[in-house]
C-alpha cells in the first residue's frame, strides 16, 4: 500500500498500531493512557499544525486502500445468498455464523459522549463503498428489545458475509451504562462478561474478524466538545441534557470501561484504546487498525466461475 513521493502511505513507528494500542492482556489502567498522545505517529508527520494536514492526507490514502480490500471481501461472498439478496444476509433465526461461510469484519466503536464515534465513521468508513457496509447504532433498548436477552438485538445486527460491519456503541453498553446507572442488579451485569466472551468466541469461530476500539478522550476535552455543541446552533441537535448527568459519573464510567476492557480482551477479540483528544490522530490510528486487520485476511479477488475466453468470444461475436 504505497505510492510515489509524497503519495506514499508511511508506516507507523515503533511497531504496528495494533501492537502499540492493544489494551491488556493484564488489567487496563485508562488513567495511564494520555488521551492527547500519538503512539506510532512517524517523524514524517512533522510537528505543530502540519501534523494535522499530514495525517488527513494519510487517511485519504489509507481509505483508498481500505476501499479496495473491502471490495475484495465483498466479491468473495458474492452470490452466496442468490440473486437479489445481500450476500449471506443474516436473519433472526440464522445470524449467518455457519462455519465455512465467507468472512466479514466487524468494527466495534465505544466511547464516552463526544468521544468521536460518528466522526470516525464519517472519515474512515466514508472512503468505503456503502454497498458493502453494514452500520448499526445502539441506543437505549426499545420495549421489544427489553423483552429479550441483552444480546438479542446485537445478534440481529451482525454483518452479512462479505460485509464490513460497524457498531456505533454495542453490546458493551450492557456492562457500562447498565452498571453505572444501576439499570440491572450487580449480579446480572457481572454475569454478562462471560456471556459477551462466549458470544464473541462464536462470532470469530463463524468467520467474523472483530476489531474493538475504545476512543479515549479526556474529561477536559469532553467538556470543550459539549460547550461547542451548546454554542453552535447547528450542533444543538447533538446535545442531550442527560450528557451532563453521565459526565457527573465520569470516574464510574472510567472504572466500568477499564473492567470491560480487562475482562473481554481475548486474543481473538482484543480491545484497542485509541487516544482521541486529537481528532486527526484518532482517524489516522483507526485507519491503520483497519488496514492491519484487512492485511491479515490475505484478501484477493475470486477467480471467475465461468469460461472467460468463451464469454469474450460471445461478446465479440467470434
Amino acid at each position: 500500500m504505497t505510492g510515489s513521493g509524497t503519495e506514499a502511505v508511511v508506516a507507523p513507528e515503533g511497531g504496528t498500531v495494533r501492537e502499540l494500542l492493544r489494551a491488556g492482556p493484564s488489567a487496563v489502567d485508562l488513567g495511564a493512557i494520555d488521551p492527547r498522545s500519538t503512539p506510532g505517529l512517524p517523524a514524517a508527520a512533522g510537528s505543530g499544525r502540519g501534523r494535522k494536514a499530514w495525517a488527513r492526507g494519510q487517511v485519504e490514502l489509507l481509505g483508498a486502500a481500505l476501499g479496495r480490500q473491502q471490495e475484495m471481501l465483498y466479491a468473495a461472498a458474492s452470490g452466496v445468498a442468490g440473486p437479489g439478496a445481500p450476500a449471506g444476509a443474516p436473519t433472526a433465526a440464522d445470524p449467518g455464523l455457519g462455519r465455512g461461510r465467507p468472512g466479514r469484519v466487524l468494527l466495534v466503536l465505544q466511547a464516552m459522549d463526544c468521544g468521536g464515534k460518528d466522526g470516525t465513521i464519517k472519515r474512515v468508513a466514508g472512503a468505503m463503498n456503502p454497498l458493502g457496509l453494514h452500520i448499526r447504532s445502539f441506543g437505549p433498548p426499545t420495549e421489544q428489545e427489553r423483552r429479550h436477552h441483552f444480546l438479542w438485538r446485537v445478534r440481529r445486527a451482525v454483518p452479512p458475509p462479505g460485509y464490513v460491519g460497524i457498531f456505533n456503541r454495542s453490546h458493551y453498553e450492557d456492562v457500562l451504562i447498565a452498571r453505572v446507572e444501576s439499570l440491572v442488579p450487580e449480579a446480572t451485569w457481572r454475569a454478562r462478561y462471560d456471556e459477551i466472551n462466549a458470544f464473541e468466541r462464536k462470532l470469530t469461530a463463524g468467520g467474523v474478524t472483530l476489531l474493538k476500539v475504545m476512543l479515549h478522550i479526556s474529561h477536559a476535552e469532553q467538556g470543550a466538545r459539549l460547550l461547542e455543541r451548546l454554542t453552535d446552533p447547528t450542533k444543538h441537535w447533538k446535545y442531550q441534557p442527560s450528557d451532563l448527568d453521565s459526565r457527573a459519573r465520569w470516574d464510574d464510567y472510567q472504572a466500568a470501561y477499564a473492567e470491560a476492557l480487562s475482562r473481554c480482551g481475548a486474543d481473538a477479540a482484543p480491545w484497542y484504546v485509541v487516544p482521541a483528544d486529537r481528532k486527526w490522530y484518532r482517524d489516522w490510528a483507526v485507519a491503520h487498525l483497519l488496514r492491519e486487520t484487512f492485511d491479515d485476511l490475505d484478501l484477493g479477488y475470486p477467480p471467475a466461475d465461468f469460461d472467460v475466453a468463451a464469454e469474450r468470444r460471445r461478446l465479440c461475436g467470434g
